[in-house]
């Protein structure tokens, strides 16, 4: 069991699948980057200085501690860091759409299939047309 375990774990399908993880990590990280540090700092610009990210309906306000008193945590909707993450998501597929298509114009085009020749059984009933002749 230990052997098959060690077979599978050394196909180069997993060795692959595991950079590919690591590298998704590492992509995700400087693509995160970009939209948060760069992108995003654009869209608040273009917003008018607008923050999304404080945008929120409270719920209920938050109660400083007192004498007696527990402090309460405001209770609150926070739709304006769902608007972010939209739009990261958008930044985020546009930027990925960008690389795939600058990584398909490195590809060599794929030459087209040579026409297919007549089959077995078109040449062997020519052939037998042939002889009857």
């Amino acid at each position: 069991m230990l052997k098959e375990f060690k077979n599978f774990i050394m196909t180069g399908n997993v060795i692959d699948f595991a950079v590919a993880v690591i590298m998704a990590g590492a992509l995700g990280a400087v693509i995160n980057g970009f939209v948060s540090d760069i992108a995003m700092p654009f869209v608040g610009h273009f917003a008018g200085g607008m923050d999304f990210a404080s945008l929120k309906v409270v719920l209920d306000p938050a109660v400083p501690a007192s004498e007696g008193v527990e402090a309460v945590a405001e209770n609150a909707i926070l739709y304006g860091k769902w608007i972010n993450t939209i739009i990261n998501l958008i930044i985020v597929g546009f930027v990925m759409f960008m690389l795939i298509k600058a990584y398909n114009k490195t590809k060599k085009p794929v030459e087209a299939a040579a026409p297919a020749g007549p089959s077995d059984n078109d040449l062997l009933s020519e052939i037998r047309d042939l002889l009857k002749k």
